[in-house]
Order: structure tokens, then sequence, then C-alpha cells
């Protein structure tokens, strides 16, 4: 029967990897090339008309479509109209962390660089671009504006993302020098934006319309996001990517994926206090009403075959406006990266659980004060693999009680073998009996044999946690360790199929097993060989497998945490070393390397196999 259940562990084994690399090989690469087809017959079909944002007159740009191309379906009419706009005015936006321009057509936010944030670790990368106009020859687009609408839906007059907007003060935007935009439109009404933004991402908007015409009005203020073309989904689980917004204190966080925007109903809902937006991995851009007043949001998407487009908006109560009177109301966007420390400066300047806008998770109350604790140890040591080694000591000092409880428990069931052993010669045939009596041999000397399990349950929120800050947070992006760890939130850039780079050749992203990834295999194994070997045939073969799994399995995760399981697992060796040697209990690393023999009354550990985080 033995030999039975290894050959059928072998074959689902064998079964496994059969399967990794069908997708791998086969799978992967079809998928990549129908992805990219689709991707190119998006720009083939698609033109900087093709995208038409909910008609809602009490949330919607004016214009009916959003983006300032009327109704014009041929293709001359949309290249007219992208001419103009690339031949019409820009504001220039110089910052210490942004540079860019302002559409003076449509006075929109499309042109925003993160000056401290290159596309990659190649020298003289570009910087990343957030907020970008379409052109034809690529329809992909992020932008964001404010404007008015009238009460009465009728965009007659109204500015638009084709009114050419003057610059009535200012010359240059820059945390110390605000400009003023206006547009006189032909009914009387003179629209001004007084815009304004700090030394990193955060733009002030107040809009105001004053009445010269001896007609009222009921105008409505708005905000609105909008991102066109493909945008693929987050690559995993743990990540959010897609509409995110706060609506009222008394909700958490909504996040819509970018899939779910483009297959459900949109988002509604009406409140005071919050904000709204689209948000990558590491980039967001979002709009902030003013928190003490009752505002709409809306989160919506709509999947076509000219491309996909996502939406956040908001709009304010109507406002009366009186000939000869003024009315304004002020806004804030926010558009650049995620940084910790400046969203939640952020939030602590009276924007509703701003902090929010980073996704920590489930597991936030540990994934925070984690990020908090690597992040202190940064600013020590400057370098957050330091931070991480640091970190993992701290945490084997606070489990420290229980790791010793089960270590000790793992060397009192290694002296009480010899009985064990007994035991089981005496009730070979009757398994039933067997356990009767190792359950009453346990309860007599007080043991717990699942004691070394703890441990790992209880630290796999850490290691979640440890995990998530690495995989969401900019701050670790790009940050190195030592020698060819460039960047702890990639994967080890190096492989052992091509000897490590000695071989010039890129292995497919399966055999992408990197030096740490092999470390902390080597550090597993070690571990697992200090305890005897499992009595079960089955166990002691997954036993044997698992440091190989795993060290496949983590070669696609962040460096970083790598290198924490790696040293964790080193210093979980020197723990479980000293505990059993202080308790008299034989340790097996040699013998089960086949540098000596096991002890006959250690061959049957029922106990064994079982690490220790």
């Amino acid at each position: 029967m033995d030999q039975k259940n290894g050959n059928f562990l072998s074959a689902i084994f064998l079964c496994m990897i059969v399967l990794l690399g069908w997708q791998y090989f086969v799978v992967e690469p079809k998928l990549a090339a129908e992805r990219a087809r689709q991707a190119e017959l998006q720009k083939l079909q698609g033109g900087a008309d093709g995208f038409e944002l909910r008609k809602d007159a009490d949330v919607v740009a004016p214009d009916a479509n959003g983006l300032g191309v009327g109704t014009l379906n041929a293709q001359q009419g949309v290249a007219s109209i992208d001419k103009e706009f690339a031949d019409s005015p820009r504001l220039s936006i110089q910052t210490p962390e942004l540079s860019g321009s302002i559409a003076l057509m449509g006075a929109r936010f499309d042109d925003i660089e993160l000056n401290n944030f290159p596309t990659s670790l190649a020298e003289n990368a570009p910087s990343i671009r957030l907020l970008e106009h379409a052109t034809l020859e690529d329809n992909n687009t992020w932008q964001a504006s404010y404007g008015w609408n009238s009460a009465d839906g009728n965009p007659n007059n109204m500015p638009n993302s084709t009114t050419l907007w003057t610059i009535e003060s200012g010359t240059i935007l820059t945390p110390e020098s605000p400009v003023t935009l206006k547009y006189e439109a032909p009914n009387g009404l003179i629209f001004r934006q007084h815009i304004s933004v700090d030394a990193h991402y955060m733009f002030t908007v107040k809009q105001s319309v004053e009445n010269t015409s001896e007609t009222a009005f009921t105008l409505f203020p708005f905000g609105r996001i909008t991102r066109l073309g493909a945008v693929p989904d987050a690559p995993i689980f743990v990540l959010h990517e897609g509409g995110i917004g706060v609506f009222g204190a008394e909700h958490g966080s909504e996040e819509i994926s970018y899939g779910d925007l483009r297959e459900d109903p949109a988002f509604d809902m009406t409140t005071t206090g919050g904000w709204l937006g689209l948000t990558d991995k590491y980039w967001a851009t979002a709009l902030i009403p003013p928190q003490d007043e009752v505002f709409r949001g809306r989160l919506t998407g709509k999947q076509s075959a000219k491309g996909d487009a996502y939406n956040a908006l908001y709009s304010l109560a109507p406002k009366q406006l009186v000939s000869g009177g003024q009315i304004e109301t002020t806004g804030r966007l926010f558009a650049g990266a995620k940084q910790v420390k400046l969203i939640d400066n952020y939030n602590d300047q009276d924007i509703l659980k701003f902090d929010l806008m980073i996704d920590w998770g489930w597991f936030y109350f540990l994934t925070k004060p984690m990020f908090k604790l690597l992040a202190l140890f940064y600013d020590i040591f400057g370098n957050y693999g330091v931070s991480i080694l640091i970190v993992t000591i701290l945490i084997k000092l606070v489990f420290f009680p229980l790791a010793n409880k089960s270590y000790v428990t793992m060397a009192k069931m290694k002296k009480l073998q010899p009985e064990m052993m007994r035991i089981r010669d005496v009730y070979a045939d009757d398994k039933m009996q067997q356990q009767q009596e190792m359950m009453k041999l346990y309860r007599e000397e007080k043991l717990n044999p699942l004691a070394g399990c703890l441990p790992i349950l209880i630290q796999i929120p850490v290691f979640f946690s440890i995990y998530k800050v690495l995989f969401v947070t900019i701050d670790m992006r790009h940050q190195p360790f030592f020698g060819w760890i460039k960047d702890l939130s990639a994967p080890d850039p190096t492989s052992l199929f091509n000897l490590f780079g000695v071989i010039p050749w890129d292995p497919p992203q399966l055999l992408m097993i990197g030096i740490w990834p092999i470390i902390m295999g080597l550090t597993m194994f070690i571990q697992m060989q200090m305890n005897p070997p499992a009595p079960d045939p089955i166990q002691r073969r997954v036993f044997q497998l698992m440091p190989i799994m795993f060290t496949f399995l983590l070669a696609s995760f962040p460096a970083g945490l790598v290198i924490y399981w790696a040293w964790n697992n080193f210093l979980s060796l020197l723990q479980q070393g000293v505990i059993m040697s202080r308790h008299g209990a034989s340790i097996e690393l040699l013998p089960n390397l086949g540098f000596g023999k096991n002890k006959k009354s250690e061959g049957d550990d029922a106990g064994s196999g079982t690490q220790s985080g």
C-alpha cells in the first residue's frame, strides 16, 4: 500500500509539472499573442471620436461625448480636431515632483509627468507620464477637468472640451505662482478657474461664474476623470486597479476593478464627504469635492469595439446665479504617486479617509504597521532590504515564546520515541487501538503533537502583510538591496538555468529560479532535515518535495519577500538547534543528509516533519 501511495504521489507531482509546463510554454504565449492582436485591432478601429460618456444631465460634462469632438465621425474630421488641439496653447506646470502642462482648449489636465519616478531602472529612462492626451496613433488617454453645466440640460454657451480659455493671470503654474483661466461666454457669463498646486501632486481648482446678463441661471459644478483605451485587469487578486472612492464617513472604500466597470452598471451614490477616482498599482487620480457639501459621485465604464472608457465623475447641488451675481466652488485634484507618507498627510488635511487610496488589504491592521516599521528602519539605514532583515528578527522575538514551546514539545517527543515505537509494534494490526494508546501517551506526558504547526499558522498573516507591503507600496519600487538585487519589489532577476547570466540565454518565466529563491529552498530543506524522517511514506515524500515546490513558487515573488523567508528560515535553524540541544534531543541533520545513521528509535517519529516558521 505504501508503494502504491508513493507511486500515486509521484504521478500527481508529474501531472503538476506537465500542467505548469503547458500553461507557461503553450497557453500563455497564445494568450499574449491574442491580447496583442486585439490591442492592434483597437488601434486600427478606434479614433478619438469613438468614446461616449454616459449622458446624465447632472453628472457628465456638457458636451455629448466629453472629448470635444462633437458629432464628427469621419476620420478627416477627427484629424482636424486633433490637429486643432495639438496647435492650441498650453499652460506650463513646474513643481519639484511634477512637470507638464494644462491644455487651454477645454482647460484639461492631460499632460502630467512624475519627475521622480522613471519607467525603469535603465539609465536615462523617461519619467512616468500619468495624464496624457490621446493622438491618432495611440487612443489611450487619461485626463481630468472641471466645469459647469446648466440645470436645464442645455449645453449652449457653457464651456466644454473645445472651449479655448485664456490666461487672465500668471504665466507658469508652480507651488509659488497660481494661475487664473478665463472664458467669456456669448450669453454674458464669465467663467474663471483659479488653479494652484502644492509641492507634490495636489491641485486646487477654484471655479467661479460671474453673470453680466439680465437673465438668471441655475448651474451646477462638476469634476471628471476620463480614461480611454485598453486597460488590463490587475494581474493578481491582492492588487486593486480600477475605480476607487470613499462615499461618506460611514463607509469604507469602494473598489471596482476595470473589468467590473466594463461589465456592471455604474456605481452611483449621493453623500457628504469623500472622494473618488481611478487607480493603478502605484499611480492614481482622484477628485476631492468640498468635504462639507453634498455631492453625487459615479464610477462608470463602457466597452465597445473601438475601445474602453472609464470615468470618475461628481457633481454638486445646483447653484442659483442671479443677474449681476457671482457663484463659486472649490475642488481638488490628486494626480500622482501613491506614496504612503504623502497620502497620510493629505488624509490629515480634512480629506475623508484618503489613506484608503492605498490598498492595504484585509490585514490592514498588520499591513500598515508593518510598512511603518520597515520605513522606520529605512530612515535609519537607508536600505529597505536591511529593514526587512531587522524586522524579521523582531518578528522572531515576538513569536519566540510560541516557537520555544513548539521546539520543546518536539524535543520531548523525541525522547518518547522508544515507547511510541513499542506501541506501534504491539498494535500493528489495530490502527484504532494504536491511535488511542498514542493519545493516552500524549495526555500522560502533557504533549500536543500539533504544537509545531502553530508558529506557521500564526505567522501566515505576518507573511502576507510583508508580501502586501512589497507588492503594493510604491515606496518599495526600485529599492535596491545588495549585489544583483536592484528592485526589492521585483523577482530575483538571475536564473540557475543560464548559470546566473554566464550563458547568454533568457530562460522562460518558469525557469527563472534566482539565487535568493535557491537560498530560501536550501534553508527550508536543511530545516526539515533537522527532524527525523516521517514514518508515513507519503508524508515523507511531501516533505522532500516541499522545498523544491516552494523554490519554484516563490521565484516569481518579490525578491524582498524571498529574502525575508530565507532569513527567517536561517534564524529558525539557529533557534531550533539551540533549543533542541538544551533539552538533550539529537539533531538529525547530518544523518538525514547521509553523513551518519539515524537512531533506530528515531526512524518512526510520529511527530516529525513539522517545521516552525
